[in-house]
């Protein structure tokens, strides 16, 4: 019995999730029953009733609901999963709530990832579904936390994600311990850098501003005429495409002189936007990633001396014809 357990452990990282329904939601439905045409329509109290209509899956009919769907694309099955784990959803959704009022968003959105999940589970794995399908509930809940909580984006990268979410709760943290939540304390509760921590302080401190605002009582006159503009101007732009025009003449008069190894580093790497690896360029050719490396990088050097030279010529050129 020990041996079966440890066969369909989930992975160390994955905890069981426990489907218990709060008690304001075993609640909700009795009050429902109660409540007349006058009373007010709550949609979040009725979703949580209509969701409790839907019964959950013993560990048994979960595998043979997931592989009826992944070997037969069964849709009827994929419905059963969905919906019997609709409440795991409103479960995970409630942990993000005070990043995000509004609970039914963030249901609608970890639905989606429910979805998802029953997509690309796999019941052979030894895992139980629930389990699996917290990782993608999450992602898309965090994911629709971010796109929205400003309009611009303020949590682009891992790092910044992790503060958004754990910012302010390892404040009070540190408060409670009795130490003054600096940056550098901070920083290294969540390990990331200081000045990340400094960024998002900011951030999160500042709101939204738009540049249609009127200034003062001229409702004509907007944040947006204040700031600078950057567009080139007319003789700016002509000259960067002449500019342009000559760097790509005298670029392929360089690639006239290569040939071989050196032809195809230049085009296949330094001039391409998705260049080939050095792995890729070395089994072609049957040589080391590192010699191809030693080959671009005294290729980079003949250009800088050949562009330099080039373009110094051409300025003397228009300096003695003015």
């Amino acid at each position: 019995m020990a041996q079966e357990k440890r066969e369909i452990e989930p992975t160390p990282e994955i905890v069981d999730v426990e489907l218990d329904v709060p008690a304001e939601v075993e609640t909700s439905e009795r009050e429902g029953e109660e409540e007349k045409g006058l009373v007010p329509f709550d949609p979040l109290r009725r979703y949580l009733a209509e969701i409790r209509r839907y019964p959950l899956l013993s560990r048994e009919e979960e595998h043979r609901l997931a592989v009826d769907y992944k070997e037969f694309g069964n849709v009827e099955a994929a419905y059963r999963l969905v919906t019997a784990n609709l409440r795991l959803v409103v479960m995970i959704a409630r942990e993000y709530q005070r990043a995000f009022s509004n609970l039914l968003d963030l249901i609608q959105e970890g639905n989606i990832g429910l979805m998802e999940a029953v997509k690309n589970f796999d019941p052979y794995r030894g895992v139980r579904f629930p389990s699996y399908a917290v990782w993608w509930i999450r992602a898309y809940i965090i994911r629709y936390i971010m796109n929205n909580w400003r309009m611009v984006k303020i949590g682009t990268t891992q790092a910044q994600r992790k503060l958004f979410f754990n910012l302010q709760k390892e404040k009070e943290k540190l408060e409670s311990e009795g130490f003054a939540p600096g940056p550098k304390l901070l920083a290294q509760r969540l390990d990331v850098k200081e000045g990340e921590v400094v960024e998002m302080e900011q951030r999160l401190a500042n709101r939204d501003l738009s540049t249609d605002v009127p200034i003062g009582d001229d409702e004509e006159r907007t944040l947006l005429s204040l700031l600078a503009d950057n567009k080139l101007t007319p003789e700016e732009s002509l000259t960067e495409k002449e500019y342009q025009s000559v760097l790509k003449e005298k670029m392929e008069r360089f690639a006239e002189a290569l040939k071989d190894k050196e032809l195809v580093i230049f085009r296949e790497r330094l001039l391409t936007e998705e260049p080939l690896t050095l792995r890729e360029i070395g089994e072609r050719y049957g040589i080391s990633r590192e010699r191809v490396r030693q080959i671009e990088e005294r290729l980079k050097k003949r250009l800088k001396a050949y562009l330099s030279k080039e373009f110094k010529d051409l300025r003397e050129t228009v300096a003695g014809a003015e």
